[in-house]
């Protein structure tokens, strides 16, 4: 007896289905700890407030950081969707800038780093170490992709060729710079506009930088 394929609309209310409870199980998350604290939260706990069991916890995050910082790795996931679609003859780091800039100006789906609560769990990350730990592997997994990104736009090999890793760790780093600095400054302003104009003057001052750094073609470095 043949097996009935799923159909396509059987798959889509599925993935459906497992979008809604993964983003359940990442506000579950959130939520507590931002209210107790990460060594106060347990998965049993986000499980519980997600109305799922413990192993449907298990199928969709490997722990209560990365349920907590989802949104982290789904706005990597969006900025380097954006840095595919920048016109291939863009330089790599103006191509990675207005991708990120992009990110940054969508209204009709914001940013979650810009959504409520997000820039408090930002600055936790900070202070507390298993989310510090999640944070920076979600961080180097997007990076890694952006750097593959860059290799094909520059037809390269990425494991050869450093300019890719170069790039993506400079754009990526003012980025992250920028969110740092940002995180840290409260919840009284506007959000997303006040990050997007720190983002631009991140990225200005590392496009200055490194113009005064590039050695005069009439002189000769000692």
């Amino acid at each position: 007896m043949t097996a009935t394929k799923p159909s396509p609309a059987t798959e889509d209310r599925r993935q459906r289905k497992a979008r809604r409870t993964r983003d359940a199980l990442a506000t579950a998350a959130c939520d507590l700890i931002l209210e107790r604290g990460s060594a106060a939260t347990t998965v049993e706990a986000i499980a519980e407030r997600a109305d799922v069991t413990r192993r449907t916890f298990s199928r969709h995050f490997a722990g209560k950081a990365d349920a907590a910082l989802d949104f982290v790795r789904r706005d990597g996931d969006r900025i380097n969707a954006l840095l595919r679609s920048r016109p291939a003859e863009e330089p790599p780091l103006l191509a990675y800038r207005r991708a990120v800039r992009a990110w940054l100006a969508d209204r009709e789906d914001p940013a979650w780093h810009v959504r409520p609560r997000m820039r408090r769990l930002l600055a936790l990350a900070d202070t507390e170490p298993e989310l510090f730990a999640a944070y920076q592997r979600i961080r180097v997994d997007a990076q890694e992709e952006s750097i593959r990104i860059v290799a094909g736009r520059l037809g390269s090999d990425d494991a050869r060729d450093v300019r890719p890793a170069a790039v993506v760790d400079a754009a990526a780093g003012v980025l992250i710079a920028a969110l740092r600095l940002w995180a840290r400054g409260g919840e009284g302003n506007s959000g997303a506009a006040d990050l997007a104009a720190l983002v631009e003057r991140a990225y200005d001052a590392l496009t200055s930088e490194a113009a005064a750094a590039t050695p005069d073609s009439t002189t000769t470095e000692e």
